[in-house]
């Protein structure tokens, strides 16, 4: 076998790579969501494009703190707030739903389709544990808002010793 040059060394040319997305038995990563919400999926070349599977819309959310409480806004226009399904723990939420899309018209009717119809899912890492028995939630005019109360960290509680 030759022996690569130094230049051949240092960009990678004629590397054993140069085949790697072409093997259908390699694992390939691909990444799905946006800033700190991606997610890594591990598929096989074999599974056609990087292992493409029917994903919901992902909620578009603005998280903010206010002194006792970490405040969720979600844009929910359309959605039944009946069928908004939200899981909490003390450090992580999910929201998920369906947005049903009412046809008026055939598909080739339109002349631009913008509007996202189908099911819809965002997990978000809470910044701080909260309060999970007093969390609530409410809609208002297709804005979802979920107030998460912090957990006190600094309250204190004196315990009396009882004897038997």
């Amino acid at each position: 076998m030759k022996k690569p040059s130094f230049f051949a060394r240092l960009t990678g040319a004629g590397d054993q790579y140069d085949d790697y997305f072409d093997d259908p038995q390699a694992e390939h990563v691909k990444f799905t969501g946006s800033g700190s919400q991606r997610h890594a999926h591990v598929t096989t070349g074999d599974q056609g494009d990087l292992g493409e599977a029917e994903e919901g819309g992902e909620l578009a959310v603005d998280v903010y703190q206010t002194p006792d409480a970490i405040v969720v806004k979600a844009l929910v226009a359309g959605v039944q707030p009946t069928s908004i399904d939200i899981s909490l723990t003390r450090e992580m939420l999910t929201i998920s739903g369906t947005r049903e899309d009412e046809r008026e018209v055939e598909e080739d009717n339109y002349f631009q389709r913008e509007l996202y119809w189908g099911s819809f899912s965002r997990t978000i890492l809470l910044p701080e544990e909260v309060d999970v028995e007093l969390a609530e939630a409410s809609e208002k005019h297709g804005i979802l808002m979920i107030r998460l109360p912090k957990i006190n960290k600094k309250r204190q509680t004196k315990l009396k010793v009882r004897s038997r």
